[in-house]
């Protein structure tokens, strides 16, 4: 591990009455605010050598300030070679897509091969530290069985601004899901609050009591692409099942999975939110591809986003993978 790195900065006329930790912020662009305030406060901004600890002092005239930048300490998973399919990296952030069962995050059940333990390996020497620690800077998630693309920051600066705009929901979030049945109408809006379930803690609930205040604000936009097959019994304009889009404007968890079975509509293979829900297509005699899918019909296809650092529009899309594409394929002959 490096030691420590030192800058330093005398500050002139034009910086003097500034916020101690909003000037350094300008002024070492590759630190965020947050970052330069914690600095300060453990004591690793010096005038004159004499070390200051309130961010909010005032820049001094003819003061000359030296940083000392502590080396990030390791993080706590341990880096794997695990392959990762990359779509775009640089100096501050990667962009991949996510396979569906890798893990985000360690949790209990997923202490090793996630996408954490990945990029560890993957950007070794290239974090310069999220908060002072060497690891990714992961904005946003998605589920273990959700595949699709993901971005990470690689510096506190870019990871200040990604958060910002996925708090801001300016983000362009773009999923492509297989339904039971189809919407109706085929194209509408989602707006509900969603909580934890007051009967299983593992599941997300919409929270439907007039008034309530309880859970959080959560819409999803969504658009029927195509429909297949006609429910048995039913009259004509009851699919079997769709495909459908899902624009986000907020980013709860199970956002998606829990509005479409709101609306009647779970994700095929959803083990969670499509649980009890019987459908016709299990007892087709052709239905092996649909009972061969062991996840919810998910992928994240669309990401599209403000670089951090340069400003500049990017936008990624990647097609659907391989086990989506037969389960299509599949529908598509009903």
């Amino acid at each position: 591990m490096n030691n420590k790195t030192s800058r330093e900065q005398t500050a002139s006329s034009a910086d003097a009455g500034e916020r101690l930790d909003r000037w350094m912020a300008a002024l070492w662009e590759d630190l965020s605010r947050s970052r330069c305030k914690a600095l300060v406060e453990q004591g690793c901004l010096f005038l004159d050598d004499a070390p200051l600890t309130d961010p909010s002092a005032k820049v001094r005239e003819g003061g000359v300030y030296r940083l000392d930048v502590p080396a990030p300490v390791e993080a706590t998973p341990k880096p794997e070679d695990i392959p990762l399919d990359v779509l775009f990296e640089d100096d501050q952030l990667i962009v991949v897509n996510k396979p569906a069962g890798m893990a985000v995050h360690p949790a209990a059940g997923n202490w090793t091969g996630t996408l954490v333990h990945a990029l560890l390996f993957h950007c070794a020497g290239s974090l310069s530290g999220i908060g002072g620690v060497e690891r990714p800077g992961i904005v946003h998630r998605l589920d273990k069985d959700t595949s699709g693309v993901m971005v990470a920051a690689k510096t506190d600066k870019a990871h200040q601004g990604l958060s910002e705009q996925f708090a801001a929901h300016t983000v362009e979030r773009a999923y492509l899901a297989f339904t039971r049945s189809a919407p109706k109408p085929r194209t509408g809006r989602i707006e509900t609050r969603l909580a934890r379930s007051s009967h299983d803690r593992k599941k997300m609930a919409v929270i439907d009591t007039p008034g309530s205040e309880a859970g959080k604000h959560a819409i999803t936009n969504y658009e029927t692409l195509a429909t297949f097959g006609q429910e048995p019994g039913k009259s004509v304009g009851h699919p079997m099942s769709a495909l459908v889009r899902c624009r986000l404007e907020t980013g709860r968890t199970h956002q998606i999975r829990v509005h479409m079975a709101h609306i009647g509509c779970p994700l095929l293979g959803d083990p969670v939110y499509g649980r009890g829900r019987s459908t016709p297509l299990a007892r087709l005699d052709n239905g092996k591809d649909f009972k061969d899918f062991r996840r919810q019909a998910l992928h994240a296809a669309v990401l599209g986003f403000e670089h951090p650092v340069t400003g500049e529009p990017v936008r990624f899309e990647t097609e659907l993978p391989k086990d989506m594409q037969r389960l299509q394929g599949f529908l598509e002959r009903l």
